[in-house]
């Protein structure tokens, strides 16, 4: 299912390392290095780009119809759904995802290249008539995207990038995260089956210090799409600064989930509970603050922690596991260490806390919900990207408004109230680049999707991905008599 070494894929070929250089990579159940990557530098790079650039430069690709890249585009969702299975296998076993959770994203993956064909054939410039003269819009694709993914639904998130990069003209480069590149090592065939010109897509694998730095500083990337923390986002900015290049990052979350009284606390306990221990709480959107309004958080608190002890965590590939193993050893100790520190921050622990009974080893960890957090606790400040959720009391609409804003991060939140003037005035004090009203993460492909303050910068999805992977320019054109100042007749 997973090959014995996982290469770059540069100008349509699979290369080692230029020096030779591998890492093992290791599954999150046994801990147990599974297979070897090139690991890329440099020079791996340096080749990566300069394929692109040349498919760019004299391909077909940036000049082709829009409905002949859509067609392409709808092959590689074609390919994506007929493998489905593999695909979320694949990741199953490489991200520790439970594996119904997994397929959900592999079907996510084959709609955003869907989605981008559609996008590009609908697409149409504006035009600006005056006496005398006509403007219209030329759209052009900027180049060589570099594409640096994270390791959580790694899959789905690269095509995210892929979909809009590719539908827009542009030659890739696509830099997976190092802990997870098993199933980007399934887009090159998905590509070249489906008529992606050689050189078009490419892949570097390896650490972000080396191969992902490489890409960010290299002179012919000109755009850089990120996703991951904040302070890689910062590194990241200061390295691109160098050549001025655009920039797209989704980063750290640490998103409220504003609960009041009136609420449907069914649908509530629900969405609350979905949204943080959902993809094992490794995910960026997840509402990981519960804050409950006081006259209901007592109750709220021993629904979450009832509810979340009946949570299910065991083996990634049973259909029956709602959360499995965290994703590597080293993020499972990380985050097992804000949990002792929420312990000892005077947290209260209402469920979990521990490795469940009966898994022995692996990176598992039970639902966590930690109650009477208080905001000055680092437990309630920082990103934990666990299966671990604080919670919170408030006694006004203000004051809830004001624990919500109470974050360097301003990514998601959530609102769940039947006062329909309450919904509005509190969607649009929470400072959140997206907020969901009596509802969990349902997105909508048109939709900006980006955040504020720590959390990013930049929107994607729809006509936003396109506008950041395209340069527009306008054109205008006199159309009748040219009348100048003349200037020095």
């Amino acid at each position: 299912m997973i090959p014995d070494k996982i290469l770059h894929y540069i100008g349509g070929r699979h290369v080692p390392s230029a020096d030779g250089a591998t890492f093992g990579v290791t599954d999150p159940v046994t801990g147990q290095v599974y297979t070897q990557a090139a690991a890329g530098g440099p020079q791996d790079v340096d080749r990566a780009v300069a394929a692109a650039a040349a498919a760019f430069g004299s391909g077909p690709w940036p000049a082709m119809a829009a409905r002949a890249r859509a067609r392409v585009l709808g092959k590689i969702a074609d390919a994506i759904q007929e493998r489905a299975g593999q695909i979320a296998a694949v990741e199953t076993y490489d991200t520790g995802l439970p594996v119904t959770q997994a397929k959900g994203q592999a079907a996510r993956a084959a709609e955003n290249f869907r989605f981008f064909a559609d996008v590009i054939v609908a697409q149409h410039e504006d035009a600006f008539s005056s006496p005398g003269q006509l403007g219209y819009v030329l759209r052009k694709p900027a180049g060589v995207a570099g594409l640096i993914t994270p390791w959580n639904t790694p899959f789905m998130l690269e095509t995210w990038k892929l979909a809009p990069a590719l539908a827009s003209g542009c030659a890739v480069v696509l830099k997976p995260a190092e802990w997870t590149p098993a199933s980007a090592a399934l887009l090159p065939e998905i590509m070249a089956e489906a008529g992606v010109p050689d050189g078009v897509f490419n892949i570097v694998h390896g650490f972000g210090e080396t191969a992902g730095a490489a890409l960010v500083a290299h002179p012919g990337v000109p755009l850089i799409s990120f996703t991951g923390e904040t302070a890689t986002g910062q590194t990241i900015m200061a390295s691109a600064a160098a050549h001025l290049k655009g920039l797209s990052m989704e980063l750290g979350g640490k998103s409220p989930c504003v609960i009041f009284g009136d609420a449907d606390l069914d649908l509530a306990v629900d969405s609350a509970l979905f949204g943080v221990f959902s993809l094992n709480g490794e995910r960026c959107t997840a509402g990981s603050r519960i804050l409950a309004e006081r006259a209901v958080y007592d109750s709220l608190v021993s629904r979450l922690a009832s509810r979340a002890e009946r949570i299910r965590v065991g083996p990634p590939s049973d259909p029956a596991t709602e959360i499995g193993a965290l994703v590597h050893a080293e993020h499972y100790e990380r985050v097992m260490s804000y949990v002792r520190l929420g312990v000892r921050e005077g947290a209260r622990l209402a469920a979990g806390g521990s490795r469940p009974p009966g898994l022995a080893s692996g990176n598992y960890l039970a639902a966590t919900v930690f109650a009477d957090v208080t905001p000055d606790m680092r437990i309630f400040r920082e990103e934990i990207f666990g299966p671990v959720v604080c919670v919170t009391p408030f006694d006004s609409e203000q004051e809830a408004i004001s624990l919500a804003n109470d974050t360097r991060y301003g990514l998601a939140a959530y609102v769940w109230t039947s006062d329909l003037a309450r919904a509005h005035r509190v969607a649009a004090s929470v400072e959140a680049g997206m907020t969901w009203v009596n509802s969990h993460n349902v997105r909508d492909l048109r939709t900006p999707f980006g955040g504020i303050k720590a959390s990013g910068l930049g929107r994607e999805g729809g006509q936003h991905s396109i506008g950041f992977y395209t340069q527009s320019r306008i054109v205008h054109v006199a159309t009748g008599d040219t009348r100048v100042p003349r200037f020095g007749a």
